[in-house]
């Protein structure tokens, strides 16, 4: 219940309260913390001092000092922000403090620590193993024992409506003899999940899978753009490298995981025994989530990846990722790798959509892509089961193709 008046179907609603960091035409400098609310955009800070409860951590103007504070920050402010939307004797002060969401300008809502993208979702990684190594086995020996991931480059995460630059770089197809240089001509997308780090970790202590909801914040939606012409030459035998890190984008949304309790759902039935650290079956309450993803290209809806089926969760993937005693830190991403489903239309990049260019996608407007070209715009957007059978949002990723320079 709120007193504001929300529309039935809003994915903005009360048990969302997604967060980010916002800035007015009539104040461009000033960089405030805000959560999404229907249209609106609540004012955290200014909120807190119209109730007469002022706080340092609403007052910031990114969501860094937040995530460092901890889980009990984070309940005790959730609480806090619901509590003066929905009882009736705050309206008088905290009405004036809501902005509304069209017209602002949404920015990167904290520094990016440490980059982690993952590669956890089965059928991605069986149709990527059909297409480079056709008449063997599709996954690789390792990849049910473990979430295998790489890290990335934080300097290059952007936030939604960053245009991405076409990269350059070391091209070489198969019947090339030498490499050449030049734009990526294969540009592609990856829809996928992030998940926001807040409170750190020591140095040397790994953090259990029990232990996700103290250390992780809240979830995005990551496009981690990919130049696959470029990332075929030089991955052997370290991975990706320059043809992942030009650009990865971020939406500035950011759901706290108190509001994902009706979206937690049961991963995959493990068909490979995991190891103790990484073995989630008999847990009461398991970190698969029941995401639904959309995928458009110049507003064509081409995919519907579907989050439920990712065979490892972020849980798993902390677990892992920290297993070796490296430590998080507040800021740290981590994203999911690319969302797949398996059937046709529910795959969240284009090399598997379009089989490697084999099955061009056809636009509304009678166009066709195998792999991305310039002015191309791509929006990701998400949603999730919210209380009482509605559903929450998470807004959306956008970057539109820019020519190399």
């Amino acid at each position: 219940m709120t007193w504001l008046d929300l529309p039935a179907d809003t994915l903005f609603g009360i048990d969302n309260l997604p967060y980010g960091v916002f800035s007015t035409a009539e104040d461009p400098q000033r960089r405030r913390l805000g959560v999404a609310v229907g249209d609106w955009v609540l004012d955290a800070g200014a909120a807190a001092r119209a109730v007469g409860s002022p706080d340092p951590l609403l007052e910031a103007p990114s969501l860094d000092p937040l995530l460092a504070a901890g889980r009990p920050a984070w309940t005790r402010v959730r609480e806090a922000l619901t509590r003066w939307l929905s009882e009736p004797a705050f309206r008088a002060v905290v009405e004036p403090c809501l902005v509304p969401r069209e017209g602002i300008v949404l920015h990167l809502p904290f520094t990016v620590g440490d980059y982690v993208d993952f590669y956890a979702s089965e059928h991605h990684a069986t149709n990527l193993g059909r297409l480079f190594r056709p008449g063997t086995e599709p996954l690789t020996p390792n990849w049910k024992h473990l979430p295998i991931g790489y890290h990335g480059r934080s300097g290059t995460v952007v936030v939604s409506g960053t245009p991405v630059v076409r990269p350059n770089g070391q091209r070489k197809a198969p019947t090339d003899a030498v490499p050449g240089f030049g734009p990526s001509r294969r540009l592609d997308i990856e829809a996928e999940v992030g998940f926001v780090v807040g409170a750190g970790s020591e140095l040397g202590s790994p953090v259990a899978q029990g232990d996700f909801a103290e250390h992780v914040f809240g979830v995005c939606l990551v496009n981690d753009w990919s130049a696959r012409d470029i990332q075929a030459w030089e991955y052997v035998p370290l991975g990706p490298f320059l043809g992942k890190s030009f650009a990865t984008s971020l939406s500035p949304w950011i759901v706290p995981l108190d509001a994902l309790g009706a979206a937690r759902v049961a991963p995959p039935a493990r068909d490979v025994e995991p190891l103790p650290y990484l073995d989630d079956r008999d847990a009461k309450e398991p970190w698969g989530l029941d995401l639904a993803l959309e995928v458009r290209v110049n507003g064509t809806l081409i995919s519907r990846p579907p989050f439920a089926g990712m065979y490892w969760t972020a849980a798993q993937q902390l677990a892992h990722m920290t297993v070796n005693g490296a430590s998080v830190r507040p800021g740290d991403l981590f994203a999911s790798g690319t969302v797949s489903g398996p059937e046709r239309g529910t795959e969240g990049a284009l090399i598997e959509l379009t089989w490697n260019g084999e099955r061009p996608v056809t636009l509304d407007d009678g166009t066709t892509r195998s792999f991305l070209e310039d002015g191309d715009e791509v929006t990701i957007t998400a949603t999730a089961p919210g209380r009482a059978g509605g559903r929450i949002g998470f807004g959306e990723v956008t970057g539109r193709v820019l020519p190399a320079r």
